[in-house]
């Protein structure tokens, strides 16, 4: 989406408060890609998954959102997508 972000994660380290490894997500993002008219929302929105059905169900969801909003006719056809490693649920 030209104006947002879905990311499905699994930070890995149950200590680390997940609003801090968003925020280290984001500067490091920044870090690499940052153009300095593009700017980072100071809070998130997460969810938290708690099964497979739910993880299918807003897989869906996100994969769809660009079809929904026009920007393309089928999933398949947007180029932001993917999955750069899989994540064991």
């Amino acid at each position: 989406m030209p104006d947002h972000l879905h990311l499905f994660a699994s930070p890995g380290r149950p200590q680390l408060p997940f609003e801090n490894w968003v925020r280290y997500w984001k500067s490091q993002f920044t870090k690499r890609h940052g153009m300095p008219e593009q700017r980072w929302h100071s809070d998130h929105w997460d969810r938290r998954l708690r099964n497979d059905e739910s993880y299918a169900e807003k897989w869906d969801y996100t994969r769809l959102n660009p079809v929904r909003h026009g920007l393309v006719a089928r999933a398949e056809d947007w180029p932001f997508q993917g999955e750069i490693v899989s994540i064991r649920y």
